[in-house]
């Protein structure tokens, strides 16, 4: 009996040292999410941006389509990838490999991290689009005409005007969709369930599960506290570091 306290005070810091190891993973997991996320949104943005500021037939309605995936609801949006696009057997991407002579692939299941990127990238595409398109019709033609007729190839116009001008529109996407990334859900829910394994778990989805799924209240009010403050910290260094540029 004397060693009971010694033996809970051991059991009580393995689970501790468990805790912080699973948060620890699933806050790499969930870096990786929001980082993937913002490499695609913004240089995918950036250039669809470009195509749709110039000057074609029918521009208004290719912007409202554009920009429409916007509008769908996280859940939805999930459903429609994993159902039409992803699926091994009657999916769009099932039936092109299967044209080309392929084994189809099993997105959710071999690659489940990936494929949540891509939904989530795919429903803030347009937000950052908006923003890009937005930023450039406040560029000056004629400093863009004055760099061409000086000899400055695309490239160098690209470089040196526009992602310059660029900056402060790409700041306020990264910080606007960091700050909703961080507590990005219902994709995983809908598609992985954070599986296989926890290969798609990141830290909110984990704390549901200890929350819901194991009724571990009190591992989940830890990872809760944990997501807070690291969500006020990454808030924190985004606006002081982001904010220099603003104010630039």
């Amino acid at each position: 009996m004397a060693s009971l306290p010694f033996v809970m005070v051991r059991l009580a810091g393995s689970a501790r040292r468990w805790l912080q190891f699973r948060v620890l993973r699933q806050k790499l997991q969930l870096q990786r999410l929001v980082g993937g996320v913002l490499v695609i949104t913004v240089v995918l943005g950036i250039l669809i941006a470009l195509l749709l500021d110039q000057p074609v037939k029918g521009q208004g309605v290719l912007r409202i389509l554009v920009i429409a995936p916007f509008f769908v609801m996280p859940p939805v949006a999930a459903s429609i990838w994993e159902n039409l696009f992803m699926h091994p057997q009657n999916g769009l991407f099932a039936a092109l490999a299967r044209g080309f002579g392929a084994q189809p692939i099993l997105f959710l299941e071999n690659y489940p991290m990936p494929s949540v990127i891509g939904i989530v990238a795919w429903e803030w595409l347009p937000f950052a689009t908006l923003i890009f398109v937005t930023a450039l019709q406040s560029l000056s033609s004629e400093q863009l005409e004055a760099a061409e007729m000086d000899g400055a190839s695309a490239f160098n116009r690209f470089r040196f005007i526009i992602l310059p001008h660029l900056t402060r529109a790409i700041t306020v996407v990264i910080l606007i969709q960091t700050i909703f990334l961080l507590g990005i859900f219902g994709e995983i829910f809908t598609t992985t369930q954070g599986g296989p394994g926890s290969a798609s778990t990141t830290l909110p989805y984990m704390i549901f599960k200890q929350a819901i799924a194991a009724k571990d209240i009190g591992r989940a009010a830890a990872g809760g506290i944990i997501a807070v403050i690291l969500a006020n910290i990454v808030a924190y260094f985004l606006m002081r570091g982001i904010g220099r540029h603003l104010d630039a």
